[in-house]
């Protein structure tokens, strides 16, 4: 019948009407930033990951490149969470404390980014793992997200 919610729920079908969840991602968020506004990411780490990153930024452009209003990378050889912004060109200065590494390799995870008026919040797996204040001051011009590395993505919101 050519409905996605038909009994079977074949995932098959559900390709024809929706691009899969393929890493590197590059996706719009509708409307851009705002605060109250949440983007989830839920996926599963790879076997043997090097690192995966998650961005948030402004428009797709790659040269110039579009300003990065937070970049989430995880580093698992050294066990860190990094995250850092690039205002026009020029990459801030890195953050990296966390209370503990969150990710297991082949574990899925949840990682959501909760956009506040002074600052993103990040939890992962429900627990609040640190802020990152902004540096980009126009929060509706976030627009485009970016996942790459060691991770498979199972579902975006």
């Amino acid at each position: 019948d050519g409905h996605l919610n038909n009994s079977l729920g074949s995932p098959v079908q559900a390709d024809v009407y929706f691009p899969r969840l393929i890493v590197p991602f590059c996706g719009h968020i509708k409307g851009g930033m705002r605060p109250g506004k949440k983007i989830l990411v839920m996926g599963i780490v790879d076997l043997n990951p090097e690192s995966f990153g998650i961005s948030l930024t402004c428009g797709e452009s790659e040269d110039p490149p579009a300003d990065v209003a937070i970049e989430l990378k995880a580093m698992f050889t050294d066990r860190q969470f990094v995250r850092n912004s690039c205002v026009a060109g020029e990459w801030g200065e890195e953050q990296s404390s966390i209370p503990y590494f969150p990710f297991i390799p082949d574990q899925p995870f949840r990682v959501e980014i909760l956009c506040e008026h002074p600052r993103f919040r990040i939890f992962v797996d429900g627990h609040q793992l640190f802020d990152f204040y902004h540096r980009i001051e126009t929060l509706s011009a976030i627009d485009t997200i970016k996942i790459n590395g060691d991770l498979q993505l199972t579902k975006l919101g």
